[in-house]
Formats: structure tokens, C-alpha cells, sequence
């Protein structure tokens, strides 16, 4: 586009505007960087993947989440979910409107929404795990807004976890943010989302990426072709009927309708994190206690502390190294 028509930008104006729109989070990442550090080496999903021409910068918006819901203990709490969903929304319009505010000042940009994911990689699988044109988690921390913990979420000094994220792709020559270096997360010293999770689906610098689905998303696609499989597959019209009019069709029709329970779901590992500005004044007196902790989710927490003092980090901590940070809390142990 000729700079004729581009209006003079800097990082602190498209910040400012972000956060007048209703960000509570902003940072700018270098498309390069991202590029030429995708996640998974194996299956790259790089800005340059979606667009060749626009995506000089990645601009990442975080918007947080509900204190109030946060301190309702059940992971399965409808509240939570329609919550979570009217902040998604709120968090997308103003990536829209950050758009065409930068359209107007001459610079075309395009939205990338945190629940987008690429149908021509679907396999017929409705159990698969289905990663995001662009993993925003991995965004944010390169454009500075925090670091990555044990089960691979994003951590900012702000709100810890408790965010929601999507990412502005725009070629506009600006200030780039700086990635954070020392780790957010306290790893196994603290454990505090493995503890949590209903599913136990936290590893090591890692997650059980398709057992977690089961809770993150517990009424999407694999849990509408599942009813649907068994409405089908009932002996009787009658079974049918009590099927298709049964709880589960009603919240998946909830779901469908709004995105609660499809889009939002089980965040149980984000409300017990107590990284974050937020925690102590809003959360720590109804979520200090964890009721899902268990003898065998301890035992593991300890192996894993004991790993983390060996000579030998795990395979999946170098492989996240770029984006944990250096794990501070072993240093001050030496």
C-alpha cells in the first residue's frame, strides 16, 4: 500500500487504542520471530501460513476473566462457561474494532480468533485434538505479556492464567515487545494445576492434550456426534426420544446457541494458579483449598520435583524452554 495513505503509527498508539477499546492486555510480537520459532517444528503454524503480506507484527490482546466466576469451585459450572463466552465476545469485538481502526489509519490487518482452527486438517476423528491456526498462548509470551507454565498455559504477572486471548496480524513498522526470560511458574514446587485438574491431564511441561479436551470443550463436536451416534443407535423410538430430549441434548443446544460449554469450558487449572496481581485480593480465601488433590497426584509432583533437580531437564522442558523462561525457583535453592 502506498505510505501515501498509511498514517504514522508508533507501538504506544496502537497500545493505547487497544486498551481504550477494552483490552486489558496488549503486547506486539515480531511475525519473524514467530515464524521462524513455531511451537511444533513437526507441524509449523506460523503467521507467514496465513497471510504472506500483513503479518510484519502480532499484535496480542488479552481480556480477564470474571473474578466471581472464578471462585465457583465445580469445573462443570454452567455460570463459568456463559461467563467466559460473553468475555470471548467482548475480547473479539475489539479485535475488530483494533482493526478497523487500523484499516482506517492504512493498514489492512486480520483477526486471529482463539477458537479457529484449520477444517482441511480434520481427519474424521471428533476425538482429535485440534490446534489453532496460530497458538496464542506461544504469541503472547513473544510479545511479551508473560511466560508459559508446567501444563503449557499462558501466565501473566497481571491475572496469571485467568485470560482469554486473540491476536491482530498487520505489517506496520513499530516497536516489537521483549520475551520475558525468567519464569512465571513455580513448576512442581508448586503444582497447584495438576493438583486441580479433574482429568489429570497435567504433565511435565506438558499436557494430555485430548483427555483435557474432554473438559475444556465437554460440550463441542466430539459430545454432539457422540449424542448423536446414540440417539441413532437406540433400540426404540422411545429410547429415542428420551435421548434427543435428555439433559445432554438441552446443554448441547445451550452450547450450540451461545458457545458455552463448546468454546469455554474447563478452566479449573487457571482459577487455582496463584500467579498473578489478582489471587491474593480476589481468590485466595475460596480457592487455596484444592478438593481434587489426591496421594497419587502428590506422588507424582514429587518425581517430578525430583527430575527438576537432576542434571537432565525433561525433553519437554527444552522442547518449551523458548517460552517457560528459566525456572528461577531452582536457582534459589542452590
Amino acid at each position: 500500500m502506498p505510505a501515501l495513505f498509511k498514517k504514522p503509527l508508533s507501538a504506544a498508539d496502537i497500545k493505547a487504542k487497544a486498551r481504550e477499546l477494552g483490552a486489558d492486555l496488549v503486547g506486539i510480537a515480531s511475525g519473524a520471530e514467530l515464524n521462524a520459532h513455531p511451537p511444533d517444528p513437526a507441524n509449523p503454524k506460523r503467521p507467514s501460513d496465513i497471510t504472506d503480506l500483513d503479518a510484519d507484527r502480532v499484535i496480542v490482546l488479552a481480556r480477564r476473566l470474571n473474578s466471581g466466576v472464578t471462585r465457583i469451585l465445580p469445573w462443570g459450572d454452567r455460570h463459568k462457561y456463559y461467563n467466559d463466552e460473553l468475555t470471548l465476545t467482548m475480547l473479539e469485538e475489539t479485535s475488530l474494532e483494533l482493526v478497523l481502526w487500523l484499516e482506517d489509519c492504512g493498514y489492512p490487518a486480520i483477526i486471529v480468533p482463539p477458537t479457529h482452527v484449520d477444517p482441511w486438517r480434520y481427519e474424521g476423528d471428533p476425538a482429535e485434538h485440534q490446534t489453532t491456526l496460530l497458538s496464542l498462548p506461544h504469541a503472547a509470551v513473544e510479545a511479551g505479556l508473560g511466560t508459559l507454565g508446567l501444563n503449557l498455559q499462558i501466565l501473566t504477572p497481571e491475572f496469571g492464567p485467568r485470560v482469554l486471548l486473540t491476536a491482530v496480524l498487520v505489517s506496520v513498522d513499530v516497536e516489537c515487545d521483549r520475551r520475558m526470560d525468567k519464569a512465571l511458574c513455580l513448576g512442581p514446587e508448586c503444582g497447584r494445576c495438576l493438583q486441580a485438574c479433574p482429568g489429570d491431564t497435567v504433565r511435565h511441561w506438558d499436557r494430555d492434550w485430548v483427555e483435557c479436551d474432554t473438559y475444556r470443550s465437554p460440550y463441542g463436536f466430539k459430545k454432539l456426534t457422540g449424542q448423536i451416534e446414540a440417539i441413532m443407535q437406540a433400540g426404540t423410538a422411545k429410547e429415542k426420544g428420551e435421548l434427543l430430549r435428555s439433559e445432554t441434548s438441552f446443554n448441547l443446544w445451550q452450547s450450540i446457541l451461545r458457545g458455552s460449554g463448546a468454546i469455554t469450558g474447563c478452566r479449573r487449572c487457571a482459577d487455582v494458579c496463584p500467579v498473578g496481581e489478582d489471587f491474593a485480593p480476589m481468590l485466595a480465601d475460596a480457592l487455596t483449598a484444592i478438593p481434587e488433590a489426591t496421594p497419587a497426584k502428590q506422588a507424582r509432583l514429587e518425581a517430578m520435583q525430583q527430575d527438576e533437580r537432576s542434571a537432565n531437564p525433561s525433553e519437554a522442558y527444552e522442547a518449551s524452554r523458548r517460552w517457560v523462561g528459566e525456572r528461577v525457583y531452582l536457582y534459589k535453592k542452590a
